[in-house]
């Protein structure tokens, strides 16, 4: 009983402000934690390339050279980021100017474009091939020359070195596998850096030239398109390189060109650097290396003039007429429009000339497919994928998805009656784009030539965006038609069966199990004779897929007629098994009965939350009232339903700013009714526990004072039926730690709630006390006693003469009672009883196999005292160093916690009326474990 008769004092209001943050004035002057950080140069002495010295504006007269300055050239990485953030002799773009180039280079792109780098895994992982390949492997070592040599000598052994290139100095490696090929071009992109960092630039082009070279090879068209990526890899890292050297010879007095420079920025040297290099490459013999070489280096355009790009594209886009390999040229196209689009995008009209120029001499494609020469090319089917490859992400660049419907419909059009093009088209864009003018589509492929490119392929592709995105409404039934009249007169088994496997899904998805029936008894059709069937088990078992998937509904499914003669088609007894699989666990997954009413539930609560009726609140409750007789049998929405209505009166509270008038009184009584007769209706016994609790706060707050005490006992006469193991998703969870933190919750509000006149001081803290006391728990739970010291902090609380909270309106016990002996004797009987029942458990647990729950305990409660008591009564004080001591007795405390415990006891003793706290501290020894 001393616990509480010497209970601290608390004064909340001083506690809060002690505990507040310090504030401290700041004059920021000129810092600002979003400004750049100046960095400031420090006078040194720097070496020339002669190896002269020259003052930096030096006040030192010490002529001692730097050996690092000498190293670094004359060019400090330091010195050029000081230089580089100086305000005065760097003018940098604003990131407003930089915000307005990136939105202008985002607006020319589209921000639908794709960028070549996001599909470059896809296509190496697709392209793939089991031939031999072979590889051209130069000459590539640069040949050593004096230091002495004169200019002319070093010029002409450069020259003679590209000589030797192109005169045959390679000797080609064959029968390579696809991973030894990637290999050795991987070798040189090493051997590339390699050159460059050791100043062999000749080396270097050399090795560009060489990988340019492999492109001009079809040999496997498979694996043409992971080719061009890897060797155009090496290109851009040549072009990087290239672009970055010059840059780097345009430092002037240590300060970098901005990023939007113009050409009267760069000095003579980087000019004539520039103009060396293109030079060079011009001088290049052969056409496919000559133009990836130089459209590689394109963006050193910008070093030259301000036009140099936008008149350098149309003379590489001629360049590429003179490609006679029809898949050799598509790819050239596509890599210049693709340095274009990352270098200029906003120069589009050039690159829109390549996609015309590429019209005008596609006819060379066709006449190529018709012909007998087509053989030396090898499959069609493999040659249209790859040359499809190159042109879609070629469209993609001229034309974006995302612009004005007339103007890419302009574009389609210039693709006249090819089906091949028509196809990329199909495969380039969005399939929101396609999906929204799919019968100008039907219509363009009704008009296209099928000759090298057969029509149902372009039905394939138009049904693949379908399963992407949908069309209009009023053209679906129209669309399936017009593609099954062509997908139904095929007559081989394998071309129809791959149509139709795309065409189900769309029928699935937009008709009903009709149309269905049709399509899966057209596919029995064609692919029963000569058991067509065995050789399409994939496409079928996709098919069977997609009807599970969109007919969840499994009594709906196994009405649908054909659907068990379908089944019968897969005679393989892996394959049927594994068809059976897949059905029943599309079976199982469906929503059962529970699965079901969770689902109506939460739309049925979507729909609750969205009705309003404004300011009428009795009709609102009226509705709530109609909506709990309709759905009685759904527990989650009548828990909606007693939330809404606690909202209400709550809404109602707010309305009236707390001041009821004699009708809302009345509402908000009818509000609580209506929550305290439906309540008792759920299964949940944790969810009525934490409704009980809410709704008897939403009552308190409206000063329903009753009817929250007949909330609060219902709760105390709901926790002995609490069971001792709870289903929590699905899984069966011991209940305790939930009704420790529900109870935790309701000490909470219990310190607030004032006593009946007629139930006796503090009825409800006994009540709940004697439940807690009766409740059986686990053998191994220490939840009981951890619950009785809660009770503490609540019947300390309770002493105060001023609770920390209080309800708006609502007189608690500390202004009923007033601090009365009375009062606070009751309390003091309680905590007598309260804190014998903790120091009983704790004896209880002196075994050996419950000494470290003692610990805790001990631990536990020595916190309470240290927060709730007043250590300067000896016998508490005493009792306080009793429970440090046992908590350490046995070495099974946290040395870390108690180290900050007791830093924390030091802290304290130097506060104001704190000072016996150093005392304490003296009597509290730390133990080791040992």
């Amino acid at each position: 009983s001393y616990f509480l008769r010497h209970a601290r004092s608390r004064n909340y209001v001083s506690e809060c402000e002690v505990c507040k943050l310090e504030s401290v004035p700041l004059d920021f002057g000129d810092y600002h934690p979003l400004k750049p950080i100046t960095v400031t140069e420090s006078k040194t002495k720097k070496m020339n390339r002669k190896g002269s010295t020259s003052s930096t504006s030096s006040s030192s007269s010490s002529s001692v050279m730097d050996p690092l300055s000498s190293v670094l050239d004359g060019t400090d990485p330091l010195s050029l980021f000081a230089a580089a953030a100086d305000p005065v002799t760097a003018a940098p773009p604003t990131d407003g100017a930089r915000r307005k180039r990136d939105k202008d280079e985002s607006s020319a792109v589209g921000s639908d474009f794709e960028p070549w780098s996001s599909k470059r895994g896809e296509i190496l992982a697709r392209y793939t091939t089991t031939e031999k390949l072979s590889i051209v492997s130069g000459g590539c070592h640069g040949k050593a020359t004096t230091t002495g040599s004169a200019v002319s000598e070093k010029v002409r052994t450069r020259l003679e070195e590209l000589d030797d290139l192109e005169e045959g100095s390679q000797k080609e490696l064959l029968n390579l596998t696809q991973q030894d090929y990637m290999n050795r071009i991987e070798e040189l992109n090493q051997s590339l850096k390699d050159a460059w960092s050791s100043d062999q630039k000749v080396k270097a082009l050399k090795i560009v030239i060489q990988c340019s070279k492999l492109l001009s090879d079809t040999t496997v068209i498979q694996f043409y398109p992971s080719k061009f990526v890897l060797i155009t890899d090496i290109l851009d890292t040549f072009g990087k390189l290239v672009y970055e050297r010059i840059l780097s010879m345009c430092v002037d007095n240590r300060v970098s060109l901005p990023d939007n420079f113009s050409p009267e920025c760069v000095n003579d040297t980087a000019k004539e650097t520039c103009l060396n290099w293109f030079f060079k490459i011009a001088s290049i013999r052969e056409l496919i290396p000559r133009f990836y070489v130089e459209a590689a280096i394109l963006k050193c355009n910008k070093f030259l003039s301000k036009t140099g790009i936008s008149e350098c594209l149309p003379r590489l886009t001629s360049m590429v007429r003179g490609i006679g390999d029809p898949l050799v040229a598509v790819y050239a196209r596509a890599y210049l429009c693709r340095v274009g689009m990352e270098v200029a995008p906003q120069l589009k009209e050039s690159l829109n000339k390549n996609f015309f120029d590429f019209l005008l001499t596609f006819k060379q494609c066709g006449l190529v497919m018709g012909s007998s020469l087509f053989v030396l090319l090898g499959s069609l089917a493999e040659f249209c994928e790859s040359f499809q490859l190159s042109v879609c992400f070629f469209l993609m660049c001229f034309a974006q998805p995302n612009s004005a419907a007339a103007e890419e419909l302009k574009y389609v059009n210039h693709l006249g009656e090819d089906a091949l093009l028509l196809n990329s088209v199909m495969s380039a864009f969005r399939a929101e784009f396609i999906a929204a003018r799919s019968m100008d589509f039907i219509g363009m492929i009704k008009e296209c030539d099928e000759a090298g490119f057969p029509k149902h392929l372009l039905f394939r592709s138009l049904g693949l965006n379908l399963a992407l995105a949908d069309p209009p409404e009023n053209d679906r039934l129209q669309i399936l038609n017009e593609a099954w009249k062509v997908i139904t007169k095929l007559k081989n088994p394998q071309d129809y069966i791959n149509c139709a496997e795309v065409w189900v899904e769309y029928t699935c998805r937009h008709f009903t199990k009709r149309e269905v029936n049709t399509v899966l008894a057209d596919v029995i059709k064609h692919m029963t004779p000569d058991r067509a069937f065995e050789d399409a088990y994939p496409q079928l078992q996709s098919i069977i897929q997609k009807v599970i998937t969109y007919i969840y509904d499994f009594a709906l499914l196994f009405s649908v007629e054909k659907f068990l003669p379908f089944l019968d088609m897969f005679q393989k007894e892996s394959v049927r098994v594994e068809v059976c699989k897949c059905i029943m666990e599309s079976f199982i997954n469906a929503l059962t009965l529970e699965d079901e009413k969770r689902m109506l539930a939460a739309l049925i609560n979507g729909f609750i939350k969205m009705v309003s009726f404004g300011r009428d609140f009795e009709q609102q409750l009226s509705f709530y009232v109609e909506a709990r007789s309709m759905f009685c049998n759904l527990e989650p929405v009548l828990v909606q339903l007693i939330h809404s209505v606690n909202q209400l009166a709550m809404e109602t509270r707010r309305v009236m700013k707390g001041n009821h008038s004699r009708k809302t009184a009345a509402f908000v009584r009818a509000c609580v009714a209506f929550c305290f007769i439906t309540i008792p209706s759920l299964s949940s016994i944790f969810t009525r526990l934490n409704l009980y609790l809410h709704s008897g706060q939403v009552a308190l707050a409206n000063q329903c004072l009753s009817q929250a005490d007949a909330f609060f006992k219902a709760a105390v006469s709901l926790v002995p039926e609490v069971p001792k193991m709870i289903s929590v998703d699905g899984k069966m969870r011991p209940s305790d730690a939930f009704l420790l933190e529900f109870l935790c919750n309701f000490f909470s509000t219990l310190l607030v709630v004032p006593d009946h006149p007629e139930q006796g001081v503090l009825f409800l803290v006994r009540g709940l006390l004697n439940v807690i006391q009766d409740y059986t728990w686990e053998d191994n739970s220490d939840d009981k006693i951890r619950i009785y010291t809660n009770v503490l902090h609540l019947l300390s609380a309770m002493t105060q003469e001023a609770f920390i909270y209080h309800v708006d309106k609502v007189d608690s016990n500390d202004t009923l009672y007033g601090g009365d002996s009375k009062f606070l004797a009751e309390i003091n009987k309680l905590s007598e009883t309260v804190v014998s029942q903790i120091l009983d458990h704790l004896k209880t647990l002196g075994k050996e196999e419950t000494l470290k729950r003692q610990s805790q305990l001990a631990l536990y409660f020595f916190n309470t005292i240290l927060a709730h008591g007043d250590l300067r009564n000896n016998r508490l004080n005493q009792l306080s160093v009793n429970l440090w001591n046992l908590a350490q007795k046995h070495g099974f405390a946290d040395t870390k916690t108690m180290v900050k415990t007791l830093d924390h006891i030091k802290r304290r003793s130097k506060e104001p009326e704190m000072s016996h706290f150093t005392e304490l501290a003296l009597r509290l020894p730390l133990q080791s474990r040992t």
